[in-house]
């Protein structure tokens, strides 16, 4: 149960939130216009700017035959024309895709039809794999409103818009998709209040103000990357957006350019501790730096001692999913720990432990976490049965990750999936196992993770038919163009068999233990 003050919090939180995610801008646009708003490389954009850009994109928009309910898919990595193209469609009503220009075209098409978009959009400008991307589909090249060099698809004419909601809760902002653990992708339907109220508490969390420099090398096609935006908007602060990490850039920016707060996943600490040994720097320097943290993937504790020695700051864990808009917990600064807790409860999240027989677990045993709150998704899209799997009458959503508590802190404890989390991506096993297995020399095959230091890597298992003349090198080559780069495999092992029971149910448990094992 929620304490006085924590009411008294989500209430004021409530109280201060705009009805729609391009609104998040409005306070600072008002109270100071001339503050940078975001950085691409040498462009800046104050609030001012940004405001009017987005109007301007979004009559845009309109002219283009987006429609209020239309999904349209913006693939580009992150810049300053996806900020404008995403809450250019918020200001009109549609539902925004971003989606990673990395992704291979059967992932994309795989999205385009499942959501029925409207149209689709390329940032052709900023990442040859977004150029390459809208080629192969014939988009035309031009500019849309303030927004030069963006392609744009022929127009889907057959595809229905969904009807309007008043309502911040049920309107939906943001189709963010994962591929699920049958390998279809699956439409994560984030509303407005989801995005708003999440972003709002996370800023209040970390004591965000408009002083604060956010470095946002997070891909906003993930939900961390989206919320960073909207938080840095909400608090009238700047954002800095990157689109491909580079460690030396990020050092760059801390030292030099007035960074203040860094998120990322393990593997973003780990590549800066290896380009300051590579390089052969006697230290990194801090500058302005005041909060470093971390979601996304188990946190090595090694790693954590060795980045907060280097930056002489804590590294604050955190634990959210797509689903939930993300924020679920996360350690505060004024109470940092040395262990790998994530922290407590964000302001407004319930949570409760259960058995498999949804009976509440004892503090410090290890239960299926369930999460409740206003940054829960309303549900994923064109399935309704996938949603009341995943969220109960009384509004519980199952996480599918295992966590215990101990004094008010949450651990998590492992996946009831199979998911992996790569680079802080998901990877979904069964999409990974339908490329391979689509190959006409492999039987069958397993994807399992391997923990690697700050992060986890995929491995594939597979059984070839007698005879046939297939290396792993070719089974590599076969999917590379099938498969985004995190999705890809590090390892494929060859095997006369796959260990199964006698029902043929592969025993996954036993590869990933023939790992550890190596």
């Amino acid at each position: 149960m929620a304490s006085a003050m924590e009411v008294v919090e989500v209430a004021e939180i409530l109280a201060n939130l705009p009805a729609r995610i391009h609104q998040a801008m409005d306070r600072a646009a008002a109270d100071t216009p001339d503050h940078p708003a975001l950085i691409d490389g040498d462009t800046v954009w104050t609030y001012r700017h940004l405001r009017q850009a987005v109007n301007e994109t979004a009559s845009a928009l309109e002219s283009l035959g987006i429609r209020p309910g239309d999904r349209m898919m913006i693939v580009s990595e992150n810049c300053i024309a996806l900020a404008a193209l995403l809450f250019g469609a918020s200001r009109i009503g549609a539902w925004a895709i971003v989606v990673n220009p990395r992704l291979s075209p059967r992932e994309l098409d795989q999205i385009r039809e499942h959501s029925g978009a409207r149209r689709m959009f390329f940032t052709t400008s900023v990442s040859k794999e977004a150029a390459n991307h809208a080629a192969a589909r014939q988009a035309q090249v031009g500019d849309i409103g303030p927004l030069k060099d963006i392609g744009v698809t022929a127009l889907n004419d057959t595809t229905v818009a969904e009807p309007a909601e008043d309502s911040s809760a049920k309107q939906v902002a943001v189709l963010i998709y994962t591929s699920g653990t049958t390998g279809t992708p699956k439409g994560v339907m984030l509303t407005h209040e989801n995005l708003l109220f999440s972003a709002a508490s996370t800023g209040r969390f970390r004591k965000l103000d408009r002083n604060d420099v956010l470095y946002i090398v997070l891909p906003i096609s993930h939900i961390v990357g989206i919320s960073l935006l909207i938080m840095t908007l909400l608090t009238g602060s700047t954002a800095r957006l990157v689109s491909k990490y580079d460690p030396a850039a990020l050092a760059k920016a801390i030292a030099e350019e007035g960074v203040t707060v860094v998120n990322g996943v393990p593997a973003t600490y780990q590549r800066l501790l290896e380009y300051k040994a590579v390089a052969g720097l006697p230290r990194l320097e801090r500058g302005t730096l005041r909060l470093i943290s971390v979601a996304g993937a188990p946190l090595d504790l090694d790693l954590k001692s060795r980045i907060e020695a280097e930056l002489g700051l804590p590294l604050l864990n955190g634990y959210g999913i797509t689903e939930c808009a993300p924020g679920i917990s996360g350690v505060r600064f004024d109470a940092p720990r040395s262990d790998n807790s994530v922290g407590t409860l964000l302001p407004g999240v319930e949570a409760r432990i259960v058995d498999l027989d949804r009976r509440p677990v004892k503090d410090g045993e290890v239960g299926e976490l369930h999460v409740r709150g206003r940054n829960v998704m309303r549900g994923y899209y064109r399935a309704p049965d996938l949603t009341a799997n995943a969220i109960d009458a009384d509004g519980w959503f199952n996480t599918g990750d295992l966590a215990r508590v101990d004094n008010g802190c949450l651990f998590i404890a492992g996946r009831t999936k199979e998911m992996i989390i790569r680079s802080g991506f998901n990877v979904y096993p069964a999409e990974v196992e339908a490329v391979l297995n689509a190959h006409d020399a492999v039987v069958q095959s397993a994807v399992v993770g391997r923990a690697v230091e700050g992060n986890e890597e995929v491995v594939a298992f597979v059984q070839l038919l007698q005879g046939t003349a297939i290396t792993a090198a070719d089974l590599m080559t076969f999917i590379h163009p099938q498969l985004t780069s995190y999705k890809r495999p590090s390892e494929i092992i060859v095997l006369d068999a796959l260990p199964a029971t006698s029902t043929g149910k592969i025993l996954k448990h036993k590869l990933a233990e023939s790992l550890r094992d190596v």
